[in-house]
C-alpha cells in the first residue's frame, strides 16, 4: 500500500461496525499478518462488514496481488475459478474447507492457503483484479493497478464535496468498482466510514443512516427507480448533503425528479458515469446543471479526456485511471500494460455546451428484419410514453421482448405502441410481465438473464 499509505499518511480516518457500533482506526483494521513475502494471487470473497475491510487494508499493505470477488458465488464457480488461477491465498467466510488448501487463522480471521505452492509471476504494478462480471464468476478479470486506484480517488475527490467530517455508509460492495470508490475515495479525505452490508431497499439501512447521521449515499438506476416507488422524495434526511448516482442510465425524469428534490432542499445530486476499466469514474454531471443538462454524463474528470469515433459514434476515454489490459488466465498477470485509449463500447454526442450524452451501447443493439435497434432508445421510448420502467431485449435478432413487473400496464396496447412507433409487424414484438427484475450481484439489470428466461419460455 505504499501508494495510498502515503496519502493516508495525515489523515483522521475512522471505520465503525455497524453490527456493534465499535470504532476502529485504519490501524487497527490493517494489522492482519499473511505470512507469504512473495507477490501471490490471492482470492478475496469480500461482503463490507468491519471483518472484510480489515482484509482487504490488510492486503493493500502486503505486497499481494488481489482479486475481489462476490462471497455470493456459488461454490460451483468459485471451485472453477480457483482451478483455473490456483490463488496461494484465498479469503472466504462461506467456506469450511477448500481442497488442496490448509485452514488457516490470523486474530480470528479465517483464511486458506494453498498447499502445493505453485508460484508464478505477477507484475509489479497489478494490484487489484475486478471481475467483468460479478454474476457469473466469469473467469475475466480488469487488473488495476495503485496508480489507477489512487488517480480515480484523487479525482473523485476534486469534484465530490467529501470532507473529514462525513460519515459515509458502504452500501455498494467493494468487489464492484463503484463501491470501491467509495471506499477509496473517502479514505483519502478521512472521515468515518460505517461498514455495512445493509441494503437502502430496506429499512434496516435508513435505521442505521438515522443513528449515525449519514452525510452521503450512492445508487444504481435499479435503487433509485424503487426508492422512488417507496417514497424518498417524499421525507427529508438532516444529515444528508449529497447523493450520487452511477452503474448505468437513470431515467431522465427521475434525473429531473431526483434533481428538483435536491435543489428544493439544499442538497446536491451526482449522475456520474464511468467503468471498472477506468477504475470507477470516467465523468461527472455537476449538480448546478442536473436540471438543465437531463440526460447528460457531464464532462470528463480531473486527468480525464473524451473523444468520439466520427464513423461509428463510440466514445472513447483517455486518463490515469485506465487499466493494465484483462486477465483470462493466470499468466495474464505477467504484465501490465495501461492502455492509451480505453473504448467503452457507448455511443455518445456532445452538445454546444462540452456536455455528452450516451445515446446507446454497441453491443445494446439487435436487429430485426435488417433494422438496426438501440435497445436503450426503446425503454426510454416506452418510459416516456406509458411512465412505466421497461427492460428490453433483443431475441435471435427476430423479436424485440419487452418486460414488466407493472401488472396494470396494457401489454397489448404496449405491443401495439412500440410496432407502430419503430414500424415493426406486430408479430416480432413480444411483451412480458415478470414479478421481479433479475439484478446482478452489482445491482444491475441482468440482461443475459431476461433472455434466458424468454428462450425457455
Amino acid at each position: 500500500m505504499k501508494f495510498f499509505e502515503q496519502a493516508l499518511q495525515n489523515v483522521n480516518l475512522e471505520f465503525i461496525d455497524n453490527q456493534n457500533a465499535n470504532v476502529y482506526s485504519l490501524e487497527d483494521i490493517s494489522s492482519l499478518n499473511f505470512l507469504e513475502t512473495n507477490k501471490v494471487l490471492v482470492f478475496a470473497y469480500l461482503d463490507n462488514s468491519i471483518e472484510a475491510i480489515s482484509i482487504f487494508w490488510s492486503l493493500m499493505k502486503s505486497n499481494h496481488c488481489i482479486a475481489l470477488l462476490s462471497p455470493s458465488l456459488t461454490n460451483h464457480f468459485k471451485e472453477e475459478l480457483e482451478e483455473l488461477y490456483k490463488p496461494v491465498l484465498i479469503f472466504d467466510n462461506v467456506r469450511i474447507e477448500i481442497s488442496g488448501y490448509d485452514n488457516l487463522n490470523e486474530k480470528s480471521i479465517k483464511y486458506f492457503q494453498l498447499i502445493k505452492k505453485d508460484i508464478f509471476r505477477i507484475d509489479d504494478e497489478v494490484k487489484i483484479l475486478i471481475s467483468t462480471s460479478g454474476t457469473t464468476g466469469s473467469p475475466k478479470f480488469v487488473k488495476l493497478s495503485e496508480e489507477n486506484l489512487i488517480a480515480n480517488a484523487v479525482s473523485i475527490c476534486d469534484y465530490l464535496p467529501i470532507n473529514s467530517t462525513d460519515v459515509t455508509p458502504l452500501n455498494l460492495p467493494i468487489f464492484y468498482s463503484y463501491g470501491l470508490s467509495i471506499l477509496t475515495s473517502n479514505a483519502l479525505k478521512g472521515g468515518r466510514i460505517i461498514c455495512t452490508n445493509d441494503d437502502p431497499l430496506k429499512k434496516e439501512f435508513w435505521e442505521s443512516f438515522h443513528k449515525y447521521g449519514y452525510t452521503s449515499f450512492a445508487g444504481v438506476p435499479f435503487v433509485y427507480e424503487m426508492l422512488d416507488r417507496i417514497g424518498f422524495t417524499k421525507k427529508t434526511y438532516n444529515s444528508l448533503k449529497y447523493f450520487t448516482q452511477a452503474g448505468g442510465k437513470l431515467q431522465d425524469a427521475l434525473v429531473s425528479k431526483y434533481g428538483q428534490y435536491a435543489y428544493e432542499n439544499g442538497l446536491k445530486f451526482y449522475v456520474m458515469y464511468g467503468q471498472t476499466e477506468a477504475t470507477a469514474r470516467m465523468s461527472f454531471l455537476s449538480p448546478e446543471f442536473t436540471l438543465d443538462k437531463v440526460g447528460s454524463i457531464g464532462k470528463p474528470i480531473l486527468n480525464g479526456s473524451f473523444s468520439i469515433d466520427e464513423t461509428t459514434g463510440e466514445l472513447s476515454y483517455i486518463g490515469p485511471n485506465v487499466f493494465g489490459g484483462y486477465v483470462e488466465k493466470r499468466e495474464d498477470l505477467s504484465s501490465f500494460v495501461a492502455e492509451k485509449v480505453l473504448k467503452t463500447g457507448d455511443i455518445a454526442r456532445i452538445d454546444e455546451n462540452g456536455f455528452y450524452y450516451i445515446t446507446g451501447r454497441l453491443k445494446r443493439v439487435t436487429k430485426i428484419f435488417g433494422n438496426r435497434i438501440n435497445l436503450d432508445e426503446v425503454e426510454t421510448l416506452i418510459f416516456k410514453q406509458f411512465d412505466v420502467s421497461v427492460r428490453c431485449v433483443g431475441f435471435n435478432d427476430s423479436q424485440l421482448v419487452i418486460f414488466t413487473t407493472d401488472g396494470e400496464l396494457d401489454l397489448k396496447e404496449l405491443n401495439k405502441f412500440i410496432s407502430t412507433d419503430l414500424k415493426l409487424h406486430i408479430s416480432v414484438v413480444k411483451s412480458k410481465y415478470i414479478v421481479g427484475m433479475p439484478i446482478t450481484l452489482n445491482g444491475k439489470i441482468d440482461y443475459k438473464e431476461l433472455i434466458k428466461m424468454y428462450g425457455a419460455k
